[in-house]
């Protein structure tokens, strides 16, 4: 509405819009933290802006626009949008002239100001399927859950791309799904190391910030692990591992209640209560083993399934590679899991800010494995994670 009364002297609050991106494709999830938004510029001001610095002076005046209506908000220019941000979500602007072919020509300010073409209507054509978007979504999901710093549109590309390997699921429905996940991540375990792809429809690159087949192929395992227990009582328990808490619980008359005898409170929170999430960063922690006030080694040195630490060490938890511009804020979760945590009634799980200096301090207290999270947020969406897992044997048995 703001941007038709600035440059058409309307009031329409939909006219000569169009929502791209995870939304507009219709790939994203719930909790979606950003919209795309281009907005379709009168093709009588391109005289206006396509001169020396142009593209600037669109940017700027697209910002000034919003802020005149909304004084309040957030509002800045970046190299090729105008980032509109509210608590927990932000809009990205991108003012554009629309072409003869439905492409679109957006400014870009880097090195003086150029005119690049975008296609969005033919990436969301390419991507109408049903089970594309449906494997896309649950993409995210997966994403999210394991701290895979992956943009939307590579998700939709990567997603695109393997379905058009393979016609096992033309015509197949949610009862294929789990062989579906399967397979996908397979494929995803096994593709060559790239720097970009195309994306489907526009042919646009799109870039990888982190390679994902490793994380990949631990997701194909946990899938066919999850396929394995399909008729257990706790496939769906597999299932969360891959998917994590938005994938259903199991059902009451298959989810076996806790023991009346139980004294331990489950005190464990989770992060997307509390924010949204959308992992598109890279993140990295890792712990540094002490005993005595010595250092011995740090755990991303131990890559042995058997090993157990000792316990009576102290243990510095320390955030070592974040791709995350400042400012942000650090989050920490220590989880106590096993026995002797229930025992003790000390599964923690509790989620906390960082003290100001990207380091969390804990010792070994009671063997079992223990798991530590980190979380960045930035403007109030979490953006990047990474955890840890902590396995302690008795005192006197650590092993390498």
């Amino acid at each position: 509405s703001a941007l038709n009364k600035k440059f058409r002297d309307t009031e329409s609050k939909t006219d000569n819009t169009l929502q791209v991106g995870s939304f507009g494709r219709k790939t994203g999830i719930n909790g979606i933290s950003d919209l795309d938004m281009l907005y379709i510029m009168p093709k009588t001001k391109w005289d206006t802006y396509n001169k020396y610095d142009g593209q600037l002076k669109l940017l700027q005046d697209t910002k000034t626009a919003i802020l005149k209506r909304y004084p309040s908000t957030k509002v800045r220019v970046d190299r090729l949008v105008v980032t509109v941000t509210y608590t927990n979500f932000h809009v990205e602007v991108q003012p554009v002239f629309e072409q003869d072919d439905d492409s679109f020509k957006y400014p870009d300010t880097s090195n003086g100001g150029s005119w690049k073409i975008t296609k969005p209507k033919e990436e969301m054509s390419a991507i109408a399927d049903l089970n594309l978007r449906r494997l896309c979504k649950m993409a995210r999901s997966w994403k999210n859950k394991h701290g895979v710093a992956m943009g939307g549109l590579l998700i939709d590309t990567l997603a695109y791309n393997f379905l058009n390997s393979t016609s096992d699921y033309d015509s197949r429905s949610y009862a294929f799904y789990h062989w579906l996940s399967r397979d996908f991540f397979k494929y995803l375990s096994e593709l060559p190391k790239k720097t970009k792809y195309s994306a489907p429809g526009s042919r646009q690159d799109v870039k990888v910030k982190k390679p994902f087949q490793r994380k990949a192929k631990k997701a194909y395992k946990l899938c066919r692990e999850a396929i394995e227990a399909e008729n257990n009582k706790n496939v769906n328990d597999k299932w969360k591992k891959v998917y994590g808490r938005p994938f259903p619980a199991a059902t009451e008359e298959t989810t076996k209640s806790r023991s009346f005898t139980d004294t331990w409170r489950n005190t464990e929170e989770f992060i997307e209560d509390k924010f949204n999430i959308d992992i598109r960063e890279f993140l990295r922690i890792d712990c540094e083993v002490k005993k005595n006030g010595f250092r011995q080694y740090f755990l991303s040195e131990k890559s042995s399934s058997r090993f157990k630490l000792g316990v009576n060490k102290s243990l510095r938890f320390t955030v070592t590679k974040l791709s995350v511009t400042e400012p942000y804020q650090i989050y920490w979760k220590v989880l106590n899991r096993g026995d002797v945590a229930r025992k003790r009634n000390m599964i923690r799980g509790q989620i906390v800010p960082d003290l100001g200096h990207e380091e969390l301090t804990e010792s070994t207290s009671f063997r079992g494995d223990h798991i530590v999270e980190c979380y960045c947020v930035k403007d109030g969406v979490v953006v990047a994670k990474d955890r840890i897992k902590v396995p302690i044997g008795s005192e006197g048995n650590e092993n390498d």
